[in-house]
């Protein structure tokens, strides 16, 4: 078994590297800041070909694979995570099902756009009463002559107010089990009766908004549904799966910057007349953030490897997300510890790092719902 990248890897994962260690480093406080990303942040994910990174070469992206998705999140979140999570949702979420369910027409008229950042996508699923019960959604469309005419509130739209496109979910027949009414949308934000709602007030990930969508009557062409009518829910999940390697890459990324600062901070700072990093308490929690990161980014590696495949990967994504977020939580709590009192102030980036690191256990399916994935596929 080869664990080492290829070439073309390598050089992706430095090129991620480099931006982030010059673009996002730099800025990843002002992001959180100022609730906002600055664009020459969009406008240099562009110039790498980062946003269509995982869009062939036939639509303007570079055709690369997931596992060079996952080296490149695990860069740019650790540089900043608002910035890690607009790319992975944009990537995963929006550009992943438009090329596995979309029409020819589809792929054409928005791939394109979506491969240098002219467009930016969102995923619009929860609601205020469907978050991991996702099925229980109450947006509905109903079919009017050749469109569709949806009604209903999304909530946690990231990258919402940004969007130059929407996938949104809506129930198309309320007569049949909740999992099989459901149908996919491929929404332009600019439609009439579609609008941006409340922008939430978040605990980390600031400079990534998230909004609500509000659908009032907005009439929807029939040619935008994404796959079938009623079929929406398979294309969720298998979203969610490609998602969540996704964000469980950020989470490796927002663990490795923990552990550098955590590195970093224990070598300078002297107490008892000896760096702290001599001290077998702070070694022992540095071994221990090292050991669950590395052991996270191996599942997330091999769900990468098993969806490049085309091999089923539900189970893997959520032991990824599952090891992954954690890994993350748990170094970010053991570096701002190994600060101490200046972790808890805004000298040091650990407090954002803290506040960003709890976001990755919660969306993309909560930590709880990865366990009923995994024991339902071990079970069934």
């Amino acid at each position: 078994m080869d664990f080492g990248l290829t070439e073309e890897l390598d050089l992706v994962r430095k090129l991620a590297r480099d931006f982030a260690e010059k673009e996002l480093m730099p800025r990843a406080s002002r992001h959180d800041r100022e609730e906002r990303i600055d664009p020459l942040v969009f406008r240099g994910l562009a110039d790498l070909g980062l946003w269509g990174l995982s869009v062939p070469e036939s639509f303007g992206g570079s055709g690369l694979s997931n596992l060079a998705l996952c080296l490149v999140l695990e860069e740019i979140n650790r540089g900043c995570a608002s910035t890690g999570v607009t790319l992975s949702v944009h990537a995963s979420l929006v550009c992943s099902p438009i090329l596995k369910y979309g029409t020819e027409e589809q792929k054409r008229a928005w791939l394109p756009r979506l491969a240098t950042g002219e467009c930016i996508g969102a995923y619009c699923l929860t609601e205020p009463n469907s978050g991991s019960d996702a099925a229980a959604l109450a947006t509905r469309a109903r079919r009017d002559g050749d469109h569709f005419v949806l009604d209903g509130t999304k909530i946690w739209v990231t990258s919402g107010s940004l969007a130059g496109l929407l996938v949104v979910y809506a129930r198309t027949n309320p007569d049949v089990h909740k999992t099989k009414g459901i149908t996919a949308f491929l929404v332009d934000p600019t439609t009439p009766g579609v609008r941006v709602g409340k922008k939430e007030m978040k605990c980390g990930i600031r400079g990534s908004p998230a909004v609500e969508i509000v659908l009032e009557g907005a009439r929807i062409p029939a040619g935008n549904v994404l796959g079938s009518v009623d079929r929406g829910f398979p294309i969720a999940l298998d979203t969610l799966d490609g998602g969540r390697i996704g964000i469980a890459s950020q989470a490796i990324g927002v663990a490795r910057a923990c552990l550098e600062a955590s590195i970093k901070y224990s070598k300078q700072r002297e107490q008892f007349g000896q760096p702290i990093a001599s001290f077998q308490a702070i070694q022992w929690k540095i071994a221990e953030m090292s050991t669950r990161m590395d052991a996270a980014r191996l599942l997330v590696h091999r769900a990468a490897w098993l969806r490049d495949r085309g091999l089923p990967c539900g189970a893997a994504a959520a032991q990824a997300k599952l090891a992954a977020s954690q890994a993350a939580t748990f170094a970010a709590d053991e570096c701002l510890q190994i600060h101490g009192g200046a972790g808890y102030t805004d000298h040091f980036e650990v407090e954002r790092l803290f506040r960003d690191a709890r976001i990755t256990e919660i969306y993309e399916g909560a930590t709880d719902i990865q366990r009923l994935v995994i024991a339902r596929s071990l079970l069934a």
